[in-house]
């Protein structure tokens, strides 16, 4: 029976719904792969530190949690005290970046990386952070020690976005992208449409638990200009960062407008677009005007939908309808099964 140690550097709602489905398909890894998975480490910023080399009991960290919202007491002196010293010191074999966005440059989770590649560790990365501002910088790293560096969850929420690109359209160019990124300004628009108050859509949402900590990041576009960067940096090899995104966010769209817009038979939508133009990748996120029997009208609540068009194989559109972090949970456990069917 091979092993694969994992640490796992964040243990928010993302990290338990990735243990939760860890613990559920433990059985079924060892059964066709012949792998036992052991996370080996648990980092918090609030919970504290885990380190057991044998492995540690998730199902037992997971009840204390939800119990109490702590780990358990006698775990939470270990010797490595900071994120940083576990992603350096822990022997693992995959390190799992689930910490939160940090919308000025991608850090601490771009350090989190570099020090898991620099030791040839594999990683999987749940944060567009790192993807958005540091890119190539990753990826030249990763091939470099000739580990894998996968991120599923960092643009729709574990939809099969980048492992379609990767596994099922090799060779084709992507010459524009058009998606709806951010759930929460969606969820926003549409409450605007019923006559609903925007203050009392983003208290809803905070309530929700979908809106980020700091609700300006969505309505003002930050967090969709993040994922753009990120996924034009991954599949059209743009080299940017959100800064380079001409960002226009929903915060001045008004009941009025969107009174106007449905009498024109238009929705708005918050729209991210890619684009290349005289070699350069044009980047930009604003509200636009969408006609009600347009595919992207059809995009409700919290759903995702990104359309590729491609030089082989034409426009292909995916969309994720309303999900929840258990689906961002399956990405990230789906790029660990990445990494487990290549072990040898």
């Amino acid at each position: 029976m091979k092993k694969l140690n994992v640490a796992l550097v964040g243990f928010g709602s993302l990290g338990q719904s990735f243990a939760r489905i860890l613990l559920e398909k433990k059985e079924q890894i060892e059964k066709e792969y012949e792998t036992t998975v052991n996370v080996v480490a648990i980092t918090t910023k609030t919970r504290g530190n885990l380190v057991d080399a044998w492995g540690i009991d998730l199902q037992r960290i997971l009840n204390t949690v939800e119990e109490t919202g702590v780990f358990p007491n006698q775990h939470k002196t270990v010797l490595h005290q900071t994120s940083l010293e576990i992603a350096e010191a822990v022997d693992y074999d995959v390190l799992i970046e689930m910490t939160p966005l940090d919308m000025n440059n991608g850090q601490v989770a771009t350090d989190h990386i570099k020090t898991a590649l620099k030791r040839g560790k594999h990683v999987i990365c749940a944060n567009k952070g790192p993807l958005a501002w540091h890119y190539k910088e990753l990826d030249e790293l990763a091939k470099a020690n000739n580990c894998k560096l996968l991120f599923e969850s960092t643009v729709m929420d574990g939809a099969p976005l980048f492992s379609l690109i990767r596994e099922s359209l090799k060779m084709c160019e992507i010459k524009e992208i058009r998606g709806i990124l951010n759930s929460t300004t969606n969820y926003i628009l549409q409450g605007i449409e019923q006559g609903k108050d925007m203050k009392d859509i983003v208290s809803e949402s905070k309530k929700r638990g979908f809106i980020e900590a700091n609700p300006k990041y969505d309505v003002e576009g930050a967090e969709a200009a993040a994922k753009l960067a990120a996924l034009a940096n991954v599949v059209m090899d743009a080299d940017v960062t959100p800064d380079d995104v001409d960002t226009t966010g929903i915060e001045d769209i008004t009941k009025e407008m969107v009174e106007e817009a449905a009498a024109r038979g238009n929705v708005y939508k918050l729209i991210c677009r890619a684009y290349r133009k005289n070699g350069e990748v044009i980047l930009k996120v604003a509200p636009e005007e969408v006609n009600k029997m347009n595919s992207f009208a059809a995009v409700t609540g919290t759903s995702l939908m990104v359309s590729l068009t491609t030089d082989l194989m034409g426009t292909l559109t995916i969309m994720t309808e309303s999900p929840e972090v258990d689906q961002a949970g399956y990405g990230i456990f789906s790029d660990l099964l990445s990494v487990v069917e290549d072990l040898k």
